[in-house]
């Protein structure tokens, strides 16, 4: 790189607060960074820069750091010793990992934007970010997210969409100043009951998951806007519970088994039903239920709830439901998963 382009910022010595060496085809940062030790704020983005120079660990008041759109293929451990750092933009790079120790002196980062990269993990030491308060890491390849960075209390954006996670942490309960998360296009089939407890969340987007169901009290989210569109939402009417059991009767479970293996093409029971025609009577009856697709004959508990959502929400315009309910299913189905979640009904 010629650096000539730094002869003007050099001049100013400890005076110079800010470079922007923006779209210069660099292929290595300029060494001479060392002899700028006031400088505030550098801009290299939209360079070829594969990696940082030894020379970075020198700025220690840099607050702003962009190297957005170059070749770095990690978070570099130089990091470590800019300890005024507030801002640190590494999108658009070929990121796949953090180099050990790079979170130890970003005390006060407080915005970090690893958009459009490649990691498939965050590793534990985040939780030294302190200070952070808008963590973006869109476009990754992302598939869970490390409960530990759940227990940064200043956290108020977390942006993680487009990547693969299957799920949140519980311990998301924890971000108690969290306020929006966006988490959309990614393989997730449900939210945390922690995510209830986030009671300052206003934006909140899960379009684009394989989403049916949500946990209870979220109706009670002080929501301003909520996107669910592009999501297998609960779709089929449920059925409302005339009795409740504490214990099945033997032809409630002899039926279900029976209408279950039917269901799955057992061959011989289905050759040995038609033998009986008062069990095919009785199957006839059968119903299966809404949400785990199950088959019973008697509803045992109350089966379900619709709750309207807050007149707050704003909800996504593409999203065709009309009204949008959430669904409580308490059903004790046979394979006795979780009585106590909700679903979107579209009717």
């Amino acid at each position: 790189m010629d650096e000539r382009l730094l002869i003007g910022a050099l001049k100013g010595g400890k005076n110079t607060k800010i470079i922007s060496l923006n779209k210069k085809k660099m292929t290595k940062m300029p060494s001479a960074l060392e002899k700028l030790p006031g400088l505030k704020t550098l801009d290299l983005q939209n360079n070829l820069i594969p990696k940082v120079c030894p020379e970075i660990s020198t700025l220690t008041q840099l607050t702003v750091l962009n190297m957005g759109n170059n070749l770095l293929e990690e978070v570099p451990e130089e990091m470590k010793y800019l300890t005024s750092l507030k801002a640190l933009h590494l999108f658009g790079n070929r990121i796949c990992r953090f180099a050990t120790g790079a979170c130890d002196g970003l005390q006060n980062l407080i915005l970090l934007n690893l958009n459009k990269n490649r990691l498939t993990q965050l590793p534990q030491e985040v939780n030294r970010l302190k200070s952070l308060t808008c963590l973006s890491i869109n476009y990754n390849q992302l598939t869970s997210i490390p409960r530990e960075l759940c227990f940064l209390e200043n956290l108020s954006e977390l942006h993680f969409n487009y990547n693969q996670l299957i799920c949140i942490p519980e311990e998301i309960k924890f971000l108690k100043k969290l306020q929006k998360l966006f988490l959309a296009r990614n393989n997730m089939e449900g939210l945390p009951e922690g995510i209830c407890d986030l009671k300052k969340l206003r934006i909140l987007d899960i379009a684009g998951n394989n989403v049916q169901i949500f946990p209870p009290r979220f109706q009670d989210l002080k929501l301003r806007e909520f996107y669910c569109e592009d999501n297998p939402l609960f779709l089929k009417q449920p059925f409302t519970a005339k009795q409740q059991e504490d214990v099945w009767s033997l032809k409630e479970i002899t039926s279900r088994f029976v209408m279950n293996q039917l269901a799955a093409k057992n061959t011989f029971l289905m050759h040995a039903v038609e033998q009986y025609p008062e069990v095919r009577n009785i199957i006839s009856e059968g119903k299966n239920c809404a949400i785990c697709g199950k088959f019973f004959l008697t509803i045992w508990l109350e089966c379900v709830q619709f709750v309207p959502p807050s007149k707050n929400w704003k909800i996504s315009q593409n999203l065709q439901l009309v009204p949008l309910r959430i669904l409580l299913c308490s059903y004790k189905c046979f394979n006795r998963r979780n009585p106590n979640v909700f679903g979107i009904s579209q009717e």
